[in-house]
């Protein structure tokens, strides 16, 4: 189970929708990468956005 600390993850001042909607940009981004890879994918693509947003390998745009 997915356990993050969301205040961590909006210390930048976006907003949850803004967070939701990121996660879910990245996380379609990771299936659509392991399809044209023909990659398989241990983790959920969810967690692995997550967890990128989390250290900072991706961003929250506000334009998301």
């Amino acid at each position: 189970m997915l356990n993050v600390d969301i205040q961590a993850l909006l210390r930048d001042g976006s907003s949850r929708y803004a967070l939701v909607a990121a996660t879910a940009k990245r996380a379609r981004m990771i299936v659509d990468e392991a399809e044209k890879n023909h990659d398989i994918i241990i983790d959920k693509p969810v967690s692995i956005a997550v967890k990128e947003l989390k250290e900072g390998i991706w961003k929250i745009d506000s334009d998301d």
